[in-house]
C-alpha cells in the first residue's frame, strides 16, 4: 500500500512538472471570463497539483 501511494504521488509531481513547463498560466486571468477549454485546462491543473501534494 505505501509503495502503490509513494509511485502515485512521484508520477504526479513530475506530471505537475511538465504541466507547469508546457501549459499557460492562466492565474492572472479573471476565471469568469475563461473559454471553455481554458476551463479545461484550469481544471486539469488543480487536479494534478492537489494529487501531487
Amino acid at each position: 500500500m505505501g509503495l502503490l501511494f509513494s509511485m502515485k504521488k512521484y508520477f504526479f509531481k513530475i506530471l505537475a512538472r511538465i504541466n507547469k513547463i508546457i501549459l499557460p498560466s492562466l492565474a492572472k486571468k479573471d476565471l469568469t471570463k475563461l473559454k471553455k477549454w481554458e476551463k479545461a485546462i484550469v481544471a486539469y491543473r488543480y487536479i494534478i497539483t492537489k494529487n501531487s501534494l
